[in-house]
């Protein structure tokens, strides 16, 4: 519920309020207050549920305290809260359940800092102080031109080429490797596999987002977004099989303008399908990353898509990856694919059934898990062209494309197969 893009203690509203359920706490609290140079009235006698209920009715305070001691349910109530708060809310929460997970939970809802009772006067001293810096400290960027941003959407041409796989992990090298903030956007909301693949629960931000669009804002992005690391946050969902999608995209819009101004990358796991019924989900993709096999029909695939994004998203650079390759097993060459689409193909990711394996086991990305394997390091390869590229010239990601002519002559790659078989694909 903070939000680190204000500067400056906002004039048009109470700079503190508190909701406390003890009086322990409040004889502890309101010394402080008034320290800080806040009226003690402003301390208020009831919990969270009666925080929810006054904010519903007034406006929110700048820096807000909550007391969680009576609350079953303190992450559901914490979404109640983030409901009635207006954005730029910096919330403290007090309790008296000492548990980690739960500490960390009530991080990645949008709280500021969890107290533990009983209160002790230097440590909510710290905690107000520390909150009143998130809008009186310099931020970064401020008075600075508009910092980088680089979308890539990863697209799979048939199921199961690894499309995935390859979102996961490049979301991981983006962040862990580059340091750079990173949103990870799993777009198939029924079946998506990026919070799995991060050994994460999927949460229901992304479903949330689908049902209420108008509530997507930076507050939304913090409290619904899952931390994977400090660098990176994944939006997901498994949403019940038996529930059709029924939206008309305006969601995934607003969350890729939000993950605009909130992230330094983000990484689409976009559905083919879902690329043919929303096309708009490119209006601000830099880079889309199609993601093949050397079969027949990914080549035919490659095709229509290629042609799809060059009448509908001629602004996406496309950079063709073929993955799960296996010299000498093709079903067709690589120079025979390259030769059906008219293009070169960009990087070749060896097969490793292996350590795919290994990363389900361990509950790691790919490159995480298998960190020496020869797919890992053409995943590098990917990442580092990505982010050597800037976004005004996002072009040097991508070879010279050539025109496609729609001419796929399948006779002609049938009757070359046998001898594609001893044609081994190289990078």
């Amino acid at each position: 519920m903070n939000a680190p893009w204000k500067s400056g203690l906002p004039g048009n509203r109470d700079p503190f309020a508190a909701y406390i359920c003890d009086d322990a706490a409040l004889d502890v609290l309101r010394p402080v207050v008034i320290e800080m140079g806040w009226p003690p009235e402003k301390c208020n006698k009831g919990g969270l549920r009666n925080a929810i209920q006054s904010l519903s009715v007034s406006a929110s305070p700048a820096i807000l305290i909550v007391d969680l001691s009576e609350s079953g349910d303190p992450l559901n109530d914490i979404n109640a809260l983030a409901e009635v708060c207006e954005p730029g809310t910096v919330v403290i929460a007090i309790g008296q359940v000492n548990d980690v997970r739960l500490y960390r939970d009530l991080l990645a809802s949008g709280i500021h800092d969890y107290l533990l009772k009983p209160l002790n006067a230097q440590a909510v001293h710290d905690a107000l102080n520390a909150a009143l810096a998130v809008f009186t400290s310099p931020k970064g960027g401020d008075g600075e031109a508009v910092k980088r941003h680089i979308s890539t959407a990863v697209v799979g041409t048939r199921g199961g080429v690894g499309a995935s796989t390859i979102a996961t992990s490049l979301s991981w090298l983006f962040s862990e490797e580059h340091s750079a903030p990173t949103a990870l956007l799993d777009l198939d909301v029924h079946f998506g596999t990026g919070a799995l693949a991060l050994d994460l629960e999927p949460g229901r931000g992304l479903t949330d987002a689908i049902d209420n669009p108008s509530r997507i804002d930076g507050l939304f992005i913090e409290r619904a977004m899952i931390r994977a690391s400090d660098n990176l946050s994944i939006l997901s969902a498994e949403a019940p099989i038996s529930q059709p999608l029924m939206t008309d995209g305006s969601a995934f819009v607003q969350l890729e303008e939000e993950f605009r101004q909130a992230f330094e990358m983000t990484v689409i796991d976009l559905p083919r399908n879902m690329l043919i019924n929303f096309p708009h989900l490119l209006a601000d993709v830099n880079l889309v990353l199609l993601t093949c096999e050397l079969t027949l029909a990914s080549a035919r695939d490659t095709i229509r898509i290629l042609s799809w994004l060059k009448t509908n998203a001629a602004h996406a650079h496309p950079m063709i990856v073929a993955n799960k390759v296996q010299p000498g097993v093709a079903e067709i060459s690589k120079a025979d694919f390259e030769a059906s689409i008219e293009r070169k193909i960009d990087f070749v990711i060896p097969y490793d059934v292996k350590a795919a394996s290994n990363a389900a086991k361990l509950g790691q990305v790919f490159v995480e898990a298998n960190k020496n394997s020869k797919a890992t390091s053409a995943v590098k390869r990917i990442a580092e062209r990505v982010m050597g590229a800037s976004e005004e010239d996002l072009s040097s990601v991508t070879e010279e494309k050539k025109s496609l002519l729609g001419g796929f002559d399948f006779k002609s790659l049938l009757a070359k197969k046998d001898k594609s078989e001893e044609a081994e694909p190289t990078e």
